[in-house]
């Protein structure tokens, strides 16, 4: 085994990077199971406990994120001045025991303070994981390795799906919490054992230098460039309606085709995996394809992916048989995802090495604040209102609606994409 305190050289060999990169997607895999499960548990818990499509939306969404984005710009401080690695084991640990805790939970406030625990812990586990990305891996092969390390969340998501309907239909939804949770926790030692930290900014044109900048200096450099800003709130945008159906679409395949719990999470978990490899997977090839001379193409890309949502959601929430939607609902699913690589990638690029997990988590910050904030909450409100009218069906109408949020996504990036290259080389 590899001892994590000992710094690589600049030329670790190819085969230590792929299995570093293979270990932060099984982390980052982890990081989306514990936080996706609750939607195809939804089902049995609001049976159980007797909550509303309200409360659900706030136990999946606001409540989480709201810890979530919060906490990730302190600890991505440390970070970026200490080890990323040390950081996160101990993140992957905590998510992982509360995770284990939403199994207890007796009440919607318990299993609501749970999740902000779940919140708490993964607050750790991303940002220091797109810095060390950027130490393990060169320029010009960023965006496929950040893409590699987003299948974590299709990855993530399906076994979520899957896990969660087998288990809570054969052992109950309270099983499902301590499986996944045990699972990460036996997870947390061997990520630290094996994972090294690498040395900050080697594989930059301008390696890191000088002390570590405080929060006030990263927000000046970040206000000087608008791409940043832009690039957010698109991707913000985009994640509110990711996450609502990432959420809800187990819900509605089980209100509005009368499926089962478990059919509906291997539906859902098929059309996640396969279009979700499939989408984040391009965005990174054609991103670093393009990206090498137009740097505008990082924000380009995903921009043309969100506007060609938009018509085949329309046709899928409108289909009332089961085969054809699935089928549809393939094109999107991928496209969707398709601005990860692309995006990540851009952010990383446009601060210095010693400012990208303080940058990253700014980003996420607004991201998740937003996309993961509002997205399962808003959708579930609609729902409710809407249920008077619609009946059954208002959870297929309140997803329609919220498909829009990808138009207000793909302006943002077109603006992004007019100032990306300016703002690339400053």
């Amino acid at each position: 085994m590899m001892h994590s305190d000992v710094p690589p050289r600049i030329g670790a060999s190819r085969g230590y990077r792929l299995y570093v990169l293979a270990a932060l997607v099984l982390v980052y895999t982890f990081n989306f199971i514990d936080r996706q499960i609750v939607g195809i548990l939804a089902v049995p818990i609001k049976s159980e406990l007797a909550l509303s499509d309200t409360q659900l939306g706030l136990m999946g969404g606001l409540a989480f994120a709201l810890f979530y984005t919060f906490l990730g710009i302190p600890i991505a401080r440390l970070a970026d001045r200490g080890s990323r690695t040390w950081i996160m084991t101990g993140a992957l640990a905590l998510w992982s025991a509360m995770t284990l805790g939403c199994g207890t939970a007796q009440g919607f406030w318990a299993l609501l303070a749970f999740r902000v625990g779940v919140g708490v812990g993964e607050a750790g586990g991303v940002a220091p994981a797109y810095s060390l990305i950027c130490d393990y891996f060169p320029r010009t092969e960023r965006a496929r390795a950040l893409s590699v390390y987003s299948f974590g969340i299709p990855i993530g998501s399906a076994i979520g799906l899957v896990a969660g309907g087998v288990l809570s239909t054969r052992i109950g939804w309270r099983a499902a919490f301590f499986v996944v949770g045990g699972a990460g926790l036996l997870l947390a030692p061997l990520f630290r054992l094996t994972v090294r930290e690498p040395v900050r900014g080697a594989l930059d044109a301008l390696p890191a230098a000088g002390g570590h900048p405080g929060i006030g200096e990263v927000l000046r450099v970040l206000w000087s460039k608008p791409s940043f800003w832009t690039l957010a709130f698109g991707a913000a945008s985009a994640s509110t309606i990711g996450y609502g159906l990432f959420f809800w679409m187990p819900s509605f395949l089980v209100r509005s085709f009368d499926l089962p719990v478990y059919q509906a999470s291997l539906l859902f978990a098929a059309l996640v995996l396969i279009g979700g490899l499939i989408g984040i997977w391009l965005g990174g090839v054609f991103a670093d394809r393009y990206g090498a001379r137009h740097k505008a193409a990082y924000a380009a890309i995903p921009a043309l992916a969100f506007a060609a949502t938009l018509p085949l959601y329309f046709v899928a929430f409108t289909s009332t048989t089961l085969w054809p939607t699935m089928l549809i609902l393939l094109l999107p699913t991928a496209l969707g995802l398709a601005w990860l690589g692309p995006v990540l990638s851009a952010v990383q690029h446009l601060v210095p090495a010693r400012m990208r997990a303080t940058a990253s988590a700014l980003f996420l910050f607004i991201n998740n604040l937003l996309g993961l904030g509002i997205g399962t909450v808003l959708i579930g409100a609609l729902s409710d209102t809407l249920r008077v009218r619609l009946g059954a069906e208002s959870l297929r109408y309140a997803i329609l609606v919220g498909t829009g949020f990808y138009l207000l996504a793909a302006v943002f990036l077109v603006f992004a994409a007019r100032r990306l290259e300016r703002d690339w080389h400053r």
